[in-house]
């Protein structure tokens, strides 16, 4: 028997039966938010799994964390941006006030020539009249000045100023909704789709979730939106020329369903210049995260991916690559503030501000890649550009210069086994999380009731493993400090520090998996905290990738990882020497033709210079010690870092039915 329908202006209630006009929908809760699924007939019922429906519109449970993320990240970024926000406003107030009391002041000092009567007080009414328009009308320059999209009105009364956001691929709007739901500051959000039948779902979605008054619903191609958008503000002129009130959003949010490279060029434009919040997805990693593909990832980013096993991190900065490179024809900087590699896609959040000066970083920023993929997976990484810092005149502080950058920075074969190098890129080259950012979402995640996001465990796990996988430079470190100091003396911090942060790389890019260095070695591989445990006895820094389970993250170069893994299989896990090949990157970096020339060097006859280097090698390398306590990382705080399959078969999961553009997707 079939259940019992509601109306669509019923409360939401998760699986609920509703119906409207001649339709049944089954009501799925997620978040704060409630979308209506098409209920499925009772053949479909008796052919379809259980974790399978019939979808008109795309919606893919396993995608929650990355919708929980998301709200959690424009909480964290928007309670900042209102902040700034209502404190521009508290200051146009005060220049505002200053201004009439500079106005009144002048009004009583002019001699008051009016003749008695009535005529008389038109006459001395007049000219205050004007100049109080006047002031008015530079009043409002300087609101639009301060923030573009607030009005006079709203920065007197002190009303919340307003924060928009645009959800450029909405299919059935779940996303718009859970915004509308819950991030209490957000005064609207636009749910833009192409296909028909997702923009009539959206609109179900939004009267029986009743947010009328904050989700505005627009069926429209998403460039041509954002794009329309953009003209709107270039045309918009005030009588000077001047630009009038912005119509950008805070936040643009690109899911799409595989790559978002078509739509960089107009959400870059379309979101605020003045440090506005940009969400991509892009879940084509057979594109930038495998090697069959190079001429189609070239032509979407802008750059050729690797084939190693770090290679879901090297795609993430080609995704960050191509959004610096679309924003900076238009004087616009990024600065990443979380990059991820979840699952089957990638989601990063950048910031986007009006800085032609920034832009002068980019070319500094940016590198090519050159990769060991035949032989021992060894890498090195050729800025594209040097970005110098330069005493100035005075000699108080520094100016950078943006110069050419000397190359190639290796051999055309590898300096570890020999083999082949080739080249990738180029990428981004810059820091990938911001540490600050990631802290405040972690903030917001502990006050996140477990309810509404089903996924913290899982968020707090990747998020700790994000923080922990920055690793600064000494001078970083260093400059951290003493803005930590100068913060806490309230003073301000030093204006070179923000210029040193504009030119900061990341020299310790990528990973290393050690069961794939085992197998080139043909050894058995080492316990994660005796590796670790000997490269911090040795001096250096160890952590881990998000990206991948058992990956290692260090600061010690190729040289000392191989001498650790030598050290290893001599102390601890010999190998068979006869199984590994001459010739081979194992019987290279294992150095087993040695014992031959020692053998010939018995006999009497001379070493040869290659062995007599190997030697003197082999002299300075420092003693390795496998410290497994010393490599244990502190497990007091139980974390999930990596996920597990939740269910079979899971994944992106096929495109919503009907017919849209090849860049549109349906989620």
């Amino acid at each position: 028997m079939a259940s019992e329908a509601k109306d669509i202006t019923a409360p939401p209630a998760g699986k609920q039966v509703i119906a409207h006009e001649g339709k049944r929908y089954v009501t799925v809760k997620e978040g704060l938010a409630h979308i209506l699924v098409p209920e499925p007939s009772e053949e479909d019922k008796e052919n379809l799994r259980p974790d399978q429906a019939v979808r008109q519109v795309f919606y893919n449970p396993i995608q929650q964390y990355n919708r929980d993320l998301t709200v959690l990240a424009i909480k964290a970024y928007g309670k900042e941006a209102v902040q700034q926000k209502q404190a521009s406003h508290s200051k146009l107030e005060k220049i505002i006030e200053k201004k009439r009391k500079r106005q009144a002041q002048k009004q009583d000092q002019q001699p008051n020539k009016a003749q008695k009567g009535a005529d008389g007080e038109k006459a001395t009414t007049e000219p205050a009249t004007d100049a109080t328009s006047a002031t008015e009308h530079e009043t409002d320059v300087i609101v639009e000045k301060g923030d573009e999209q607030a009005t006079n009105g709203e920065a007197k009364k002190g009303k919340q100023p307003p924060f928009t956001v645009l959800d450029a691929l909405s299919a059935s709007g779940l996303r718009a909704l859970r915004y509308a739901h819950e991030i209490p500051f957000l005064t609207s959000v636009t749910a833009n789709d192409l296909l028909a039948t997702a923009v009539e779902s959206i609109k179900l979605n939004v009267k029986h979730n009743r947010l009328d008054d904050k989700v505005n619903v627009c069926h429209d191609d998403a460039l041509a939106h954002m794009y329309t958008l953009i003209a709107k503000e270039l045309r918009a002129k005030d009588p000077k020329g001047k630009p009038t009130m912005s119509e950008k959003y805070d936040v643009v949010d690109l899911d799409p369903y595989g790559t978002a490279a078509p739509f960089l060029d107009a959400a870059v434009q379309s979101v605020r210049d003045d440090g506005g919040l940009l969400c991509v997805t892009c879940t084509d990693s057979g594109v930038w995260a495998s090697n069959g593909y190079p001429e189609k990832c070239y032509s979407l980013y802008g750059g050729v991916p690797v084939k190693a096993w770090f290679s879901h991190e090297v795609g993430i900065r080609l995704v960050l690559y191509s959004i610096q490179t679309a924003a900076a024809k238009y004087g616009l900087t990024i600065e990443p503030l979380l990059s991820l590699s979840i699952d089957f896609y990638i989601r990063v959040f950048v910031r986007v501000k009006k800085s032609p000066a920034a832009v002068k970083f980019q070319g500094g920023k940016n590198m090519m890649v050159y990769n060991c993929d035949s032989g021992c997976g060894a890498w090195s990484t050729q800025f594209l550009m040097r970005n110098k810092p330069s005493p100035n005149k005075k000699g108080s502080g520094v100016f950078y210069k943006h110069t050419f950058a000397q190359g190639p920075s290796v051999d055309k074969g590898c300096e570890h086994c020999g083999s082949t190098m080739h080249m990738a890129g180029p990428m981004y080259g810059g820091r990938i999380h911001s540490p600050d950012f990631i802290k405040r979402v972690l903030g917001e995640l502990e006050e996140a009731p477990t309810d509404v996001y089903g996924t913290t465990l899982r968020i707090r796990g990747m998020l700790q493993t994000a923080l922990e996988e920055i690793l600064l430079t000494p001078e970083e470190q260093e400059a951290e400090k003493a803005k930590e100091e100068a913060v806490k003396a309230g003073k301000k911090p030093d204006p070179a520090f923000k210029e040193a942060e504009l030119a900061a790389i990341d020299p310790y890019p990528f990973y290393f998996h050690p069961a794939t260095i085992s197998g080139i070695l043909k050894c058995s591989c080492p316990p994660e905290a005796p590796l670790k445990g000997a490269l911090r006895g040795l001096g250096y820094r160890v952590t881990r990738s998000h990206c991948k389970p058992g990956s290692i993250k260090t600061d010690a170069p190729w040289s000392i990882i191989w001498h650790v893994f030598r050290e290893w299989i001599r102390q601890k896990a010999p190998v068979k020497e006869d199984n590994i090949k001459p010739g081979t990157p194992g019987y290279r970096l294992l150095r087993l033709g040695e014992k031959k020339k020692q053998e010939e060097q018995a006999e009497g006859a001379e070493a040869p210079k290659e062995q007599q280097s190997e030697q003197a090698e082999g002299e300075t390398m420092p003693e390795v010690v496998f410290d497994e306590q010393l490599g244990r990382d502190d497990k007091t705080i139980k974390l999930v870092r990596y996920q597990a399959n939740p269910r079979e078969n899971w994944g992106p999961l096929n495109r919503a039915v009907g017919r849209v553009p090849s860049h549109h997707r349906k989620d």
